[in-house]
């Protein structure tokens, strides 16, 4: 088996977080329906919107690289938007089903945050400056969403969940 380098790493992250993004996308359409506060449902809507800009960027980035824009099954997110879907069964029409909702949501972007983070440094180290600012943006975007996702749960969800 030849040795595998930081290229073929870069590659299998790339079509990992590509396929987290499209389950993501499947996902992000059913919790803003479970949602209850009209804030989380907003901010659930907003960052599809975003998501499906993110698929584009990733599409860029695998142009980029000459490859065909494919994903690999990521075991993670998959367990992720899976306890999702469990805390919209098991609190469906409590009052804790927001909180659940947002730590769910939030679950996903810190794993976003992680892969996204990772795969900039990477490219960095490849020299391949056009994906590092590809990345950059998503990457942005994520830590923004999670920042929303964190001011809706301390000023409003969290107390509404606990009363």
């Amino acid at each position: 088996m030849p040795d595998k380098d930081l290229n073929e790493l870069f590659l299998d992250t790339l079509k990992d977080i590509y396929y987290a993004e499209k389950q993501i996308l499947k996902a992000l359409p059913k919790m803003a329906k479970a949602a209850t506060s009209d804030k989380l449902r907003a901010a659930f809507e907003k960052h599809h919107e975003e998501t499906e800009e993110q698929v584009e960027r990733l599409e860029e980035i695998f142009e980029l690289l000459g490859k065909a824009a494919r994903g690999k099954k990521c075991e993670a997110i998959e367990g992720i938007i899976d306890e999702g879907k469990d805390i919209m069964e098991q609190y469906a029409d409590t009052p804790a089903l927001d909180a659940g909702l947002l730590a769910a949501a939030q679950a996903v972007e810190h794993y976003e945050i992680s892969r996204y983070g990772t795969l900039k440094a990477w490219a960095a180290k490849l020299n391949n400056p056009q994906a590092v600012k590809l990345i950059d943006q998503t990457l942005a975007e994520e830590k923004k969403t999670d920042e929303t996702l964190t001011k809706i749960a301390e000023t409003a969800v969290n107390y509404e969940a606990a009363a």
